[in-house]
């Protein structure tokens, strides 16, 4: 620990990504990339000319990205944010508007980056544990905090909320700000972008990673009401002014306009998802319901530790937490139907 750092710097424990191993052979189905591609495309936008361009700054408010997205969604483009990855979103809202003197709500089993963010920024935090299903339960967030944040569907446990109920919470905390973060709504959830123009307070945030099958490239975005989007101007603005180069913006707009293949790929994936969980049932695993592009699975009467070392050993990578309540669960992302066979041959074998 060295004596020139920051005292905030040496009460971080920083987030934990998952394993991008530099082996070869691999099955990776640890950090719920895409198994397939970008839109083909793409491809056509590395020109000689794209690269040429590449020595001048982008447009440090991605009008034409924001277009995209806004017609995508049926928003305005003053109604939509992006920056590099949603990571870089949450970081930059968590500034905004989690400030507040009073504790940020987020469920106790939960994206991690949540409690990070809080150290970082000097924000209080109150966790609200999940259900025994693992279901989250907006009845336990009381309406005295300085905002509340949660995946839809949520990570890494794969169940979503009905939109029916993130409006019901809406309806009765109304003094803060509810962000919904959405990086896996396409796999089976109900976007809350639906809702913006109803409710101010509301952020909705989602990522190119995931469905879009853009996650080298750092996309993410935020959709609210327009006074949630200047804030998150001014704090962007005041840290980073062109968080998109110019290649991750022109794939992003084609990722939004070539809807056919995102449609495809995502249908495949909910297919892929649908038949392991059949598979890994008949094994024995009780499986979570997931609308994500994973698996929550606990293997009922084996170690979960160990079952994840047996597919290391195998070359199939997954992604265990040794956290209270769910270290004896396994999250598995879904890939390719030749990938998915090989992990249930491999769980065979215990």
């Amino acid at each position: 620990m060295s004596k020139f750092w920051s005292p905030v710097v040496r009460e971080l424990e920083p987030y934990v990504p998952g394993e991008q191993p530099q082996i070869d052979g691999l099955i990776k189905l640890n950090t719920n990339e895409s198994p397939y591609p970008p839109s083909p495309k793409v491809i056509d936008l590395i020109t000689h000319d794209a690269i040429e361009r590449l020595r001048l700054y982008p447009d440090p408010n991605s009008k034409k990205l924001k277009n995209t997205i806004a017609t995508y969604y049926s928003v305005k483009a003053e109604q939509v944010f992006v920056g590099n990855g949603s990571d870089e979103v949450l970081a930059l809202l968590f500034m905004a508007f989690f400030q507040q003197g009073k504790p940020l709500l987020f469920p106790d089993i939960s994206y991690s980056f949540y409690p990070v963010y809080c150290k970082l920024f000097g924000i209080e935090e109150k966790t609200i544990p999940l259900r025994a299903d693992y279901t989250i339960d907006f009845a336990d967030y009381p309406t005295d905090n300085g905002g509340i944040i949660f995946p839809n569907p949520n990570a890494p446990t794969a169940i979503g909320k009905p939109l029916a109920e993130i409006e019901a919470l809406l309806q009765r905390n109304t003094e803060s700000v509810v962000v919904v973060d959405e990086a896996y709504v396409d796999f089976g959830a109900e976007t809350a972008i639906t809702l913006v123009d109803k409710y101010p307070n509301l952020l909705v945030v989602q990522t190119l990673s995931k469905s879009r099958s853009l996650a080298g490239m750092r996309v993410g975005l935020a959709v609210g009401h327009k006074d949630l989007i200047d804030a998150l101007d001014r704090v962007k603005n005041s840290f980073n002014s062109y968080p998109l180069d110019r290649i991750a913006e022109a794939a992003t707009i084609v990722a939004f306009e070539d809807d056919v293949y995102f449609k495809t790929c995502r249908d495949k994936i909910i297919a892929t998802r649908e038949w392991t969980i059949s598979e890994l049932e008949k094994l024995g695993f009780k499986v979570l319901p997931s609308q994500a592009n994973f698996v929550f699975a606990e293997p009922v009467g084996k170690n979960a530790a160990e079952v994840a070392q047996h597919l290391r050993d195998n070359k199939i990578l997954v992604r265990y937490f040794n956290k209270p309540r769910i270290n004896q669960f396994l999250r598995i992302t879904i890939g390719t139907d030749e990938q998915m066979q090989a992990m249930i041959d491999a769980l065979k074998n215990i």
